[in-house]
């Protein structure tokens, strides 16, 4: 952990935004960055980034994590007593928050003892998390969104797993796409790497191991202001992890220290193919988390209007 110490004391945003802060990067987002945003709509072709809530998720049971359940508590019931009037159906979702497309809270990783901003991690009990929730996200995370194409700037359709993403990868992906990511942007990075899950329908392979943001990239997002940070793979960071005995170094450093929320497994592809044809990298973004009181993260359906 010594590093994680070091680029931490770098990067810390604790108190930036108030010692009860607990919203952390999303603060980038200012009315004038939506603004901006909603200039970005040009055709008004909307691409869904979210993987379908089902039963043949990308789940392997690690952590706890399952793929959804799907139940159906009502078929056909009845509203009144004539033969053939009004029916109605009900449905149930049993699942983890975090099972496919989500977002990661700021009570989701912490080391030391403390979350993002300096709140004690006692705040988390079985009950969930009574600061740092995903709730607090609650207006939602509408800005521009940037996707850096790290896949096809190096020519593959898929990042081999391990792979290290450095910010010279960022600065070369922002080249390649002739767009810069700046103060309240949510960066979005393709590896290729869903497909893995997607294609191969290896889970084990997806989630066990994946391309990445190494951990040099937590200055470059400190530095860019960011307001949050999106993958297309389990983790967002490399896995294996780049010091086997640190592991998570990025969600620390990102979640932690600098209240920067992290988003995993957003499908891509589509995007990533449009915005090769037209040459289009930036556009509007929404995806509001689900204000789960209390939780430490949500499922997310992300739009990316162009």
């Amino acid at each position: 952990m010594e590093r994680v110490h070091e680029i931490a004391r770098r990067v810390s945003n604790w108190g930036r935004w108030g010692a009860d802060d607990e919203r952390g990067t999303v603060n980038f987002i200012t009315p004038e960055v939506v603004r901006r945003a909603a200039g970005c709509v040009r055709r008004g072709d909307v691409f869904s980034l979210g993987l379908p809530l089902g039963a043949d998720g990308p789940q392997i049971g690690t952590g706890g994590r399952f793929n959804p359940i799907h139940l159906m508590s009502a078929v056909g019931g009845g509203v009144g007593t004539e033969p053939h009037g009004v029916r109605y159906n009900d449905d149930v979702v049993t699942m983890p928050l975090q099972c496919a497309t989500q977002w990661d809270s700021l009570a989701h990783v912490y080391y030391g003892e403390q979350l993002y901003n300096g709140h004690p991690a006692s705040c988390v009990t079985t009950a969930g998390a009574a600061r740092n929730a995903i709730d607090q996200l609650g207006t939602g995370i509408v800005s521009r969104g940037v996707l850096l194409d790290v896949a096809r700037l190096k020519g593959v359709e898929r990042l081999a797993p391990g792979t290290v993403i450095a910010p010279d990868d960022l600065e070369a992906a922002e080249r390649a796409a002739n767009v810069r990511a700046g103060t309240g942007d949510v960066l979005l990075v393709r590896t290729g790497h869903l497909d893995v899950f997607k294609r191969d329908r290896d889970r084990m392979g997806f989630i066990r191991q994946s391309p990445g943001l190494g951990i040099a990239c937590a200055e470059w997002l400190h530095a860019r202001e960011v307001a949050a940070v999106a993958t297309d793979t389990y983790a967002v960071e490399v896995i294996p992890f780049e010091d086997p005995k640190t592991p998570l170094p990025l969600h620390c450093l990102c979640i932690r220290d600098m209240g920067l929320t992290l988003g995993e497994m957003f499908d891509l592809e589509a995007l990533a193919a449009d915005c090769a044809t037209d040459g289009v990298y930036a556009f509007l973004f929404t995806a509001p988390p689900l204000p789960v009181t209390g939780g430490v993260g949500s499922p997310v359906n992300p739009l990316a209007i162009k």
